[in-house]
């Protein structure tokens, strides 16, 4: 499978055919070069000779012969050709690639300079945070997709992804997180899209190539797809490529909710091409179409379900899974999911409470103190336990919107216990002491 490379591939060893440094260049060569990249590799043929006849003809009437540093050069050209193709992006190194180090062996050891470092690896493969979120929502944060050969169950970030599916397994809703992903490997849309999806449903794009086509379904089914969990998926204008083709695909599939911005438009897979001179140029090689839409989402981007602000997305998506579980949910999850969407709406806009200094005090072997404008717990050397305010005499605790502290107030109004309980029901009630005591 070809990859819909994001963009940041480029600074992680896929760039080839380095020069030395050069102070200046000559734009015409240049722009020759890029344009019989294109010409050559372009997946639309027809489109990518006219494209390279324009860029040509620019290069004649001296367009770009006042662009002799080669950082302006490239910027240039990647503005000038984005708009035809979202993945086209020039390059310019002025340092040769490092030379590869030999493999593991008895001689790796002697080899000279420090040991290599795989960045995709330091990445964690992309997944860059798993959590279960108040009211037992799943959330995967991923920041790119990591490749892996089907057939290799063993291969790392196929791996990866497995280990964060299974660890938000016993959810009752997932979100996932692309509002930063680049992209990267088809692949991984496809095994993932497999983990939400009936085997074998006919959903994921076929890419056409010059030389053909090639399907995005994984060649290896996820073997425990959740086919009823409820699904979100965040998306921003930093959604590119791959990442976009899993939002679009579970999209036109029905099976999830995209909420946030239109993502970033740049559908057609491909590869960097070098050009001489230091210089490099993304084209795209093959360009995909959905077996439900019969087109695909360049240039327009995916557009979310639910439109909201990137940086609100993830709490606006919390919302609408809690209630959607309300809907169906009963006794101790229905609790949970309720008290974890009243505690998200009381960050979005906290009540107005009574003074904190009516609550605090000792209370038993539980002191109730107040740090930065807020109320904590206190119990020996135990961590403070911080309290946001619900209304009335309720709060929850931070981070944990599974528990709760109600106050009582005596016949004069004075705080006089409070009760720690939990959405399964029971709970221990703490008398405050009496002056002096």
């Amino acid at each position: 499978m070809r990859s819909l490379a994001p963009l940041f591939i480029l600074t992680v060893g896929l760039m080839a055919a380095w020069q030395a440094k050069s102070a200046e260049v000559a734009p015409r060569p240049v722009v020759e070069g890029v344009a019989q990249a294109i010409a050559d590799n372009y997946y639309d043929a027809a489109k990518g000779a006219a494209v390279a006849a324009q860029l040509r003809a620019e290069a004649a009437k001296g367009t770009y012969d006042r662009l002799t540093d080669p950082r302006d050069l490239a910027t240039t050209l990647s503005e000038r050709l984005r708009p035809l193709d979202h993945h086209f992006n020039v390059s310019w190194s002025a340092e040769p690639p490092p030379a590869p180090r030999p493999a593991p062996g008895p001689s790796a050891a002697s080899a000279p300079g420090p040991p290599r470092v795989d960045p995709i690896r330091r990445a964690n493969y992309g997944i860059r945070r798993v959590e279960i979120l108040n009211g037992n929502l799943g959330y995967i944060d991923m920041r790119m997709f990591a490749h892996f050969e089907f057939g290799q169950p063993d291969a790392p970030a196929r791996k990866a992804i497995e280990a964060a599916l299974q660890t938000v397994a016993n959810t009752d809703a997932v979100i996932i997180d692309l509002r930063d992903n680049g992209g990267g490997s088809p692949a991984m849309v496809g095994y993932l899209a497999s983990a939400f999806t009936p085997r074998g449903a006919d959903i994921y794009n076929t890419f056409k190539y010059r030389e053909g086509t090639e399907s995005e379904a994984p060649k290896d089914w996820h073997p425990a797809p959740r086919l009823e969990t409820p699904l979100y998926v965040l998306i921003s204008g930093r959604t590119g490529s791959a990442a976009e083709a899993l939002a679009y695909t579970l999209k036109n599939a029905k099976r999830a909710v995209i909420v946030g911005e239109a993502s970033g438009g740049a559908a057609n897979p491909g590869g960097p091409v070098p050009v001489a001179g230091g210089f490099s140029i993304f084209v795209s090689n093959g360009s995909p179409v959905s077996p439900i839409t019969k087109t695909n989402w360049e240039g327009d981007g995916v557009q979310p379900d639910v439109p909201v602000p990137a940086a609100k997305a993830l709490d606006a998506a919390r919302a609408l899974a809690l209630e959607n579980l309300l809907k169906t949910a009963t006794g101790p999850a229905a609790q949970d999911a309720r008290w974890a969407l009243e505690a998200l709406r009381a960050e979005e806009a906290p009540p107005t409470t009574k003074p904190l200094a009516d609550y605090v005090g000792a209370y038993g072997a539980v002191e109730i103190v107040q740090v930065d404008g807020r109320l904590a717990m206190k119990r020996g050397r135990r961590p403070l336990t911080v309290l946001l305010p619900l209304g009335g005499e309720t709060f929850t605790v931070a981070g944990e919107s599974g528990r709760r502290v109600v106050f009582e107030r005596d016949a004069k109004g004075a705080v006089s216990a409070f009760e720690a309980t939990g959405y399964e029901g029971g709970g221990s009630r703490f008398r405050r002491d009496a002056p002096g005591a």
